[in-house]
């Protein structure tokens, strides 16, 4: 006679929270800061300790969202092309291998759902829907061909489905989640992440613009004006995840402070610390040591490699 299994055991609260503490853990060597100093340890970053407490105490699986994976920057001296490759290749399978490491310290395991945001602010940072779909569409099939079965891909033709178009979208979150220009600039002057976040993006935005044809003057204004759009879209994307994807742990690919409620995660070695693989390329050392960098510097360093007859990286030597 077959008998059921016995429930299992309940797990003390200060076991709870060593757990919590070893899953945070496992997150600091990758942490992306702009933080001077050493010794981070997982009590210094409660609001992280507090999201996985739930479902550590639940015994379910730990959910982080990551936004980011939106498309390729439009700058050809940064990148190869509009499609993912060796960079989104190896930060998806670091990801999924993080994830493993976290099951050893919390048997149900963890998943990240990569909330890919280029629709969001594709007519901001000028890079047609088009190539942004192609992007999007890719980067599910590489994790599908790589295996990778503890990612997900979330985007806003989930939330809205097809029959919408991509402005229409766009001005259902804006108008729905983003906050006041006036509350963004008054941040900006008065919250340092927040100020060195809109210099990122502008930075970012004044790169990309390769195809502007005013002054450089009339560049730096546009740059700083679409750098609020950006930072307004970029906080009703968060709302929309918090709101479609509640209880996650909020993972972010831009530099945070200790303290803050996202924690960023470097997906991969580079000396920037704003630098992402969708900003850039990998050029891989002799030593096997791979490391992201924007094309026109890689190129100049190695030789280019192609992977299923798209270019892929670069191979140092």
């Amino acid at each position: 006679m077959l008998t059921s299994p016995a429930p299992p055991r309940p797990v003390a609260p200060s076991d709870d929270l060593a757990r919590c503490a070893e899953v945070l853990a496992a997150l600091l060597p990758y942490r992306r800061t702009l933080d001077t100093g050493h010794g981070d340890t997982p009590d210094c970053f409660p609001a992280q300790l507090g999201q996985l407490a739930v479902p550590v105490a639940a015994g379910e699986p730990i959910v982080f969202t990551l936004p980011g994976f939106p498309c390729k920057s439009p700058n050809p001296a940064k990148v190869l092309g509009h499609l993912p490759d060796e960079g989104e290749r190896l930060a998806l399978r670091f990801l999924d291998a993080l994830c493993a490491r976290i099951a050893a310290h919390h048997p149900p395991g963890a998943r990240v759902v990569i909330c890919s945001d280029g629709h969001v602010f594709s007519d901001l940072i000028q890079v047609p829907d088009r190539d942004i779909d192609a992007y999007a569409d890719a980067l599910r099939a590489l994790i599908h061909d790589e295996g990778l079965t503890r990612l997900d891909v979330f985007d806003l033709r989930d939330v809205y489905g097809q029959r919408l178009s991509h402005d229409a979208k766009r001005s259902l979150v804006h108008e729905r989640y983003a906050p006041g220009l006036e509350t963004l600039r008054s941040l900006t002057r008065s919250d340092e992440p927040t100020r060195r976040l809109y210099q990122g993006i502008t930075r970012f935005l004044f790169e990309d613009s390769v195809a502007f044809a005013g002054t450089r003057s009339a560049l730096q204004r546009s740059c700083r004006r679409r750098a609020y759009g950006v930072m307004q879209r970029s906080r009703a994307w968060g709302e929309l995840i918090a709101a479609h994807h509640p209880g996650t742990v909020r993972l972010s690919i831009h530099p945070q402070p200790r303290g803050s409620a996202k924690f960023g995660i470097r997906l991969l070695e580079a000396p920037d610390a704003w630098l992402t693989p969708w900003h850039s390329c990998v050029l891989e050392h002799a030593d096997g040591r791979r490391e992201l960098m924007h094309r026109a510097d890689a190129e100049r360093l190695g030789r280019l490699v192609c992977r299923q007859g798209r270019p892929s990286h670069f191979m140092a030597g």
